[in-house]
C-alpha cells in the first residue's frame, strides 16, 4: 500500500470522514443532500448515535455522526438555532436528518445556524434503516484500524528485515522516514540529535530542518502535528527511563496516525538497536581497559604491547604516549552507565587531535587513557584539553551524583611503552591517593609523590601516631573553640610562610593573623619559623586524610 494518506480515513485520529460515511450503501440509499459545511466533510466520524431528545448533545463526546429524524430539534427557530449551536459547540462530525414526518425540509433557522457554526449539516430524502448505517460505518472505523495496524505493521517488518541484514540506526529511521515521507530524527532525552533521515521541504538537508526546528527550541512543544515516542531506556537506566526519543515533523505532508503507530513500533526496535551498541560498546570499552590495566600491572610487556594496541584501533607510531587517569569513585551515579561514558568522552576527545586508547575499569572506577603526543613539549597543553574532556564526558554521561566531589585526573610522565606501563600504574595509584585533595582540571602525578607515600601508608599505626603528635592539640582546639586554627595554618604553609598572602587569602587583618599564629605556636609547642617543623606539620596535614 502506498505510504501517503488514505483520504477515506482520518489524518488525525482514528475513524473515518464525513465524506466516506455519506458514500457507504446504507447513507447512499438515502439521497444524502449537504445543505451546510460542505468545504468540511473531511471532518473525523469516530462513531455513530441516533436519538431524537432535544438535550442530546449532553450524551456526546465530539466526533460523532449523529442520525435523527428531527423530533429533538424543537419547533421553534430559537430552540432549532439553540440545538444546532450546541452540537457545533460539543463538536460532532456531522448532523444528519431524515425527512418524513417531522421534517419535509428542514427549516432556514437550523440551515442557516449549521452554516454560520460551519457544521456539516444533510439531509436524507428517502427513509433509511438507523442501524445499517451505524453497523456500516462502525465497520467501516474497525476496518480502518485494521489498516493502519497492517500499515504500522509492514514498517515493522521492513525494519525488523533492515536489522536481521546487518543494518542499524540509520536504516530503521530511513524506511521511517521513506514510509512518512517526511525527516526523522532521534534525539537524546535532553535533546541533543543523535540521528537524522530523509529530507525536509524540497529535499533540502534534515539537519537544516531540525536547527531551524528544533535545535534551538529543546524545551518548546513540536510543531502542530508533530510525532514525538519515547525509546524505552533500561539495562543500565533505570526503570521506566528514556533512552532517546523518535521525532518526526510533518514539513513535507501531513502526519497520520498510521504514523504515528510505526513510529512507536519503529521505538521498540531502536530500544534493543541501542542496547545491543551500548553493550557491545561497554565490553569494547571494558576490553580497553583490560589491556590498559595490564599494561599497567605488567601483565603485558613493551614489546608485545604496541601489537596488541594496533589491534585495538591505537597506532600512535614512534610518538611518546601520555598515560592519563580519572577516578570517579564515588561520584558514580546509579543512572549513569560506562558505555554513555566512553562514548561521551571518546566524542569529547577527537576534537583533541591525537591518537587516543580509551578505556573503562568499573570495578576500581576508573577511566584509563593512553595517547601519542607528537613531542613531550605539548604535554601540559594536550593534558589541559583531555581533562577538560573527561569531565565533560562525565557530565555527559550522568554518572556524577548532585553535590559530590568532581572526578580526579591524574597525568603521568610522557615516553615509551615501558613508561607507559609504569606511569598507568602511578597515575592509577595516585588518583585514589587525590581524592580529598583542593580540586584542579589535572594533577601531574610526579608532584603528588608524598601524597601517594602517604596513601600507602594509610594503615599502619606509626602513620596515625604521627598525626596526632604533629597536629592532635590542633585538632583538639578546633573540636572545642572557635574560630577553628588548622584552616589558618593550612593556608599559612601552603603560601610557604608569607603572611601578607595568607592574610588575603584569609581575609584577616595582620594583627589577627600573627595573633592565630602564635596561638598555634603555643598549642603545639613549636617554632613556626623552624624548617624542619614546617616540613613534619605539612606531612601531618597531608596525611590526616587517610588516617580516622
Amino acid at each position: 500500500m502506498d505510504s501517503r494518506t488514505d483520504h477515506r480515513f482520518d489524518t488525525q485520529g482514528a475513524g473515518i470522514t464525513v465524506q466516506r460515511a455519506l458514500e457507504l450503501p446504507g447513507l447512499r440509499s438515502g439521497l444524502p443532500e449537504v445543505l451546510a459545511g460542505a468545504d468540511r466533510l473531511g471532518r473525523t466520524v469516530r462513531w455513530v448515535h441516533a436519538g431524537e431528545v432535544p438535550n442530546i448533545a449532553s450524551l456526546l463526546k465530539g466526533g460523532e455522526l449523529l442520525l435523527t429524524t428531527g423530533y429533538g430539534l424543537g419547533t421553534r427557530p430559537a430552540e432549532q438555532r439553540a440545538f444546532v449551536r450546541t452540537l457545533a459547540e460539543r463538536g460532532i462530525a456531522a448532523l444528519v436528518v431524515e425527512l418524513g414526518p417531522r421534517f419535509a425540509r428542514l427549516p432556514a433557522a437550523l440551515v442557516d445556524t449549521a452554516r454560520a457554526a460551519g457544521l456539516p449539516l444533510v439531509q436524507l430524502h428517502r427513509e433509511v434503516p438507523f442501524v445499517t448505517v451505524t453497523e456500516e460505518v462502525h465497520t467501516e472505523i474497525v476496518n480502518g484500524h485494521y489498516a493502519l495496524l497492517q500499515r504500522a505493521e509492514e514498517v515493522h517488518r521492513r525494519c525488523t528485515e533492515a536489522l536481521l541484514g546487518g543494518g542499524g540506526v540509520p536504516q530503521v529511521l530511513g524506511i521511517l522516514a521513506d514510509f512518512g515521507d517526511n525527516p526523522v530524527f532521534l534525539e537524546t532525552a535532553d535533546g541533543r540529535l543523535l540521528y537524522a533521515a530523509g529530507a525536509g521541504p524540497e529535499g533540502t538537508d534534515p539537519l537544516q530542518v531540525w536547527e531551524g526546528l528544533r535545535g534551538p527550541h529543546k524545551e518548546a512543544p513540536p510543531p502542530a502535528g508533530s510525532v514525538l515516542v519515547d525509546v524505552p531506556g533500561g539495562g543500565a537506566g533505570t526503570a521506566g527511563s528514556v533512552r532517546a526519543r523518535l521525532v518526526l515533523l510533518p514539513v513535507r505532508s501531513p502526519l497520520s496516525p498510521v504514523h504515528r503507530i510505526a513510529a512507536e513500533r519503529a521505538a521498540g526496535i531502536l530500544a534493543v538497536v541501542l542496547m545491543q551498541a551500548r553493550q557491545e560498546e561497554e565490553l569494547a570499552a571494558r576490553g580497553r581497559g583490560d589491556f590498559l590495566t595490564d599494561l599497567a600491572e605488567g601483565r603485558i610487556t613493551a614489546e608485545d604491547a604496541p601489537a596488541q594496541a594496533r589491534v585495538l584501533g591505537f597506532k600512535p607510531g614512534g610518538s611518546p604516549l601520555l598515560p592519563v587517569v580519572m577516578r570517579i569513585g564515588d561520584t558514580l551515579s546509579p543512572g549513569g552507565g560506562w558505555a554513555v561514558l566512553a562514548r561521551a568522552v571518546s566524542e569529547e576527545l577527537a576534537a583533541v587531535g591525537v591518537p587516543v586508547l580509551l578505556g573503562v575499569r568499573p570495578v576500581e572506577g576508573r577511566v584509563l587513557v593512553l595517547l601519542g603526543l607528537r613531542s613531550e613539549s605539548e604535554r601540559a597543553a594536550v593534558a589541559d584539553r583531555v581533562a577538560a574532556a573527561l569531565r565533560a564526558g562525565v557530565e555527559r554521561a550522568g554518572m556524577r551524583r548532585p553535590g559530590s566531589p568532581p572526578p580526579v585526573v591524574v597525568v603521568g610522565v610522557a615516553g615509551g611503552w615501558a613508561a607507559a606501563s609504569a606511569g598507568l600504574r602511578h597515575a592509577a595509584e595516585t588518583a585514589t591517593a587525590a581524592q580529598g585533595l583542593t580540586d584542579r582540571p589535572w594533577y601531574d602525578a610526579r608532584r603528588l609523590d608524598i601524597d601517594l607515600l602517604l596513601w600507602r601508608l594509610r594503615d599502619h599505626p606509626d602513620l596515625a601516631a604521627f598525626v596526632d603528635r604533629a597536629i592532635g592539640p590542633l585538632r583538639d582546639h578546633d573540636h572545642r573553640s572557635k574560630p577553628p586554627l588548622l584552616p589558618t595554618l593550612e593556608t599559612y604553609l601552603a603560601h610557604a610562610g608569607r603572611k601578607a598572602e595568607t592574610a588575603r587569602e584569609l581575609h584577616l587583618n595582620r594583627q589577627t593573623l600573627y595573633n592565630r599564629l602564635a596561638r598555634i605556636g603555643e598549642l603545639l609547642g613549636t617554632d613556626l619559623d623552624d624548617p624542619q617543623t614546617v616540613l613534619a606539620l605539612s606531612l601531618a596535614l597531608r596525611a590526616r586524610r587517610h588516617v580516622p
